[in-house]
């Protein structure tokens, strides 16, 4: 459908039109775009009368999300707005291109991340300087206009500081201790993060079991490409010799499955070491996906705990080879680009 009215808010001329948007979409009709709608979030409770009084518009609302964002706009507009997130690239979109497939590929979109510029981008060192110049904006000029008023010094701080807890499990004390702030700022600092989907809190599977299990959250960057620039790992050299080599690779897989299964995916952990990276419901029970960098992952005691205790239907060992094969009749060894194929999200 094309647009018949279009209003980019980071154009004066466009904000200052909205100021009075009775007037301004008065009569209007069809596909009406509104971009970057977080410089004007109270235009929100205007578009719910207007869509209830005329029934010829249609909306595309577009902007830098944020949960807060969200909740106003479902706030506003119950029953009358859906969702489309739009992720970073994915390996399967990506391998999708007739020049773009192989390992390279795959390498190239965890080195530099799923962002289209950054991804695109003719040089690493232009994929760098995008990524940095994006980190810059998203700073002093995003985080601001959500109405978060923390110096962007501190946050990219503290950002960098996540960069070494990739992967972990989260401890607020921890944390906090580190960076000279309380557990209550540490929170809010990611929680930041977090709504403005920079990072990602992946919640534990609790199973019925008599063991104790971890019952804290773990946390990922959401994109590759911007903790690798945190991290300063400017090549696949520097990636390879990194200790978060592992940590970066799980963070890749879980990017990966959630272009399949965006929802629910959990981990799951216990204080005896039995654990599984990611633990997904589908419609045969409980999935179990174990993210391993390694050239030929082996079956190891946690794969065999987690399918007896948490009673896994089956288990998939994703890594960056290029061929799949058994370790076992309920767990295969598959590379990242089949992850697609293995019926996650059906349920």
């Amino acid at each position: 459908m094309k647009a018949e009215l279009t209003f980019d808010l980071e154009n004066p001329a466009d904000l200052s039109a909205l100021e009075n948007p009775a007037q301004a979409l008065s009569g209007a009709k069809g596909l009406i775009v509104i971009d970057e709608i977080q410089r004007k979030p109270d235009l929100f409770s205007f578009l719910r009368y207007f869509v209830d009084q005329n029934k010829k518009a249609r909306f595309l609302v577009l902007g830098s999300a944020s949960r807060e964002l969200i909740r106003q706009s479902s706030e506003s507009l119950a029953g009358r707005i859906s969702y489309y997130s739009l992720s970073g690239f994915s390996l399967e979109e990506v391998s999708s291109a007739p020049s773009h497939r192989g390992s390279q590929v795959q390498d190239r979109l965890w080195l530099r991340g799923g962002f289209p510029r950054s991804y695109l981008a003719k040089t690493e060192a232009l994929s760098q300087q995008w990524r940095e110049d994006y980190m810059r904006t998203f700073l002093e000029q995003d985080i601001p206009q959500l109405g978060i008023q923390i110096p962007s010094h501190t946050l990219r701080r503290f950002w960098t500081l996540l960069s070494h807890y990739n992967g972990q499990i989260l401890n607020y004390s921890e944390i906090g201790k580190n960076f000279g702030i309380s557990d209550t700022t540490t929170k809010k600092y990611l929680d930041i993060l977090a709504g403005t989907f920079m990072v990602e809190v992946v919640q534990p599977w609790i199973a019925n079991i008599a063991k104790r299990q971890i019952k804290s959250p773990k946390f990922y960057f959401s994109d590759t490409g911007i903790f690798h620039q945190l991290s300063r790992i400017r090549s696949k050299k520097d990636l390879l010799a990194h200790p978060k080599l592992g940590s970066s690779w799980e963070a890749f897989v879980l990017r990966n499955l959630r272009f399949r299964y965006r929802d629910e995916v959990y981990f799951w952990n216990t204080q005896s070491y039995a654990e599984i990276d990611f633990v997904i419901p589908d419609k045969k029970g409980l999935l179990g996906i174990e993210a391993k960098f390694a050239d030929a992952p082996t079956l190891t005691p946690s794969m065999r705990h987690a399918l007896e205790d948490l009673g896994l239907h089956h288990i998939y060992v994703v890594y960056p080879g290029e061929k799949s094969y058994k370790l076992h009749e309920k767990i295969d060894v598959i590379p990242l680009k089949e992850l697609g194929e293995i019926g996650v999200g059906e349920g």
